[in-house]
């Protein structure tokens, strides 16, 4: 299976070139575009203040990252969590941005811009022209913000990795039993499907209750097309009657 980590950052600002530094960060791992329940988060102590525009938007105040450890502490973690997968992001290449500068200012090798996905890229190919900021995603997949009141590192990659699911067709996906995926779920329901019974059960209603069942469905429904789908010969019924 695929193997990719979602991610996302917080900074005090726009701009690792000007000053600006990573303060926190947040991973997803997934598998063939499903979580596996894996994530990664640490705070960082950005070595210097964090605006007051910046705490607006993300609530993490210089308190609270004061004793956090310095990026150089926790690249090494970082890096063998992510290991040689794919990084999915938000504005790829905001994050990307920030976690190169960091790895550049301490002697880590850089990730590279080819291991990065852009789900903004994929929102604005599939819906030209709309809003697809993450929150815009959300509310358009019907994905709850409830739990979010300020942006926060793990809560949104946690939301990320259900918009890339939904931007991937993974829902449709794993619920395609039609046979066309190989090595999907219906392989895998194939391969645990039960062989048909040699001796049918014996139906538990009586005729009376069946042909009853069969007046109702041919007083109420215009199209009989779903029950006779299922054997209930609705039209047959009422044609021999």
């Amino acid at each position: 299976m695929a193997r990719e980590i979602v991610l996302d950052t917080e900074t005090t600002g726009f701009d690792p070139k000007t000053g600006d530094r990573l303060i926190e960060v947040g991973c997803i791992e997934i598998e063939d575009l499903l979580p596996t329940g894996r994530t990664f988060h640490r705070f960082v102590n950005p070595e210097r203040l964090i605006p007051p525009d910046a705490i607006k938007v993300h609530g993490i105040t210089d308190d609270k990252v004061r004793d956090a450890p310095k990026f150089h502490e926790v690249v090494h973690d970082l890096m063998d969590f992510i290991g040689d997968a794919q990084i999915i992001a938000h504005n790829a290449a905001f994050d990307r941005n920030f976690i190169d500068h960091e790895c550049g200012r301490c002697g880590h090798p850089i990730t590279g811009e080819a291991r990065w996905i852009d789900t903004l890229q994929l929102a604005q190919k599939r819906f030209p022209g709309m809003a697809n900021s993450l929150d815009a995603l959300c509310k358009r997949f019907k994905i709850s913000l409830v739990e979010r009141s300020l942006h926060g590192a793990l809560i949104d990659a946690r939301l990320l990795a259900e918009v890339y699911l939904e931007l991937r067709g993974g829902k449709e996906r794993v619920l395609d039993l039609s046979g066309a995926r190989a090595g999907g779920a219906s392989a895998a329901v194939a391969a645990t499907a039960y062989p048909p019974r040699p001796r049918p059960l014996a139906p538990l209603s009586t005729p009376a209750e069946r042909a009853a069942h069969v007046e109702f469905l041919r007083s109420v429904l215009s199209d009989h097309s779903l029950w006779s789908a299922q054997g209930v010969q609705v039209v047959q019924e009422d044609a021999a009657a």
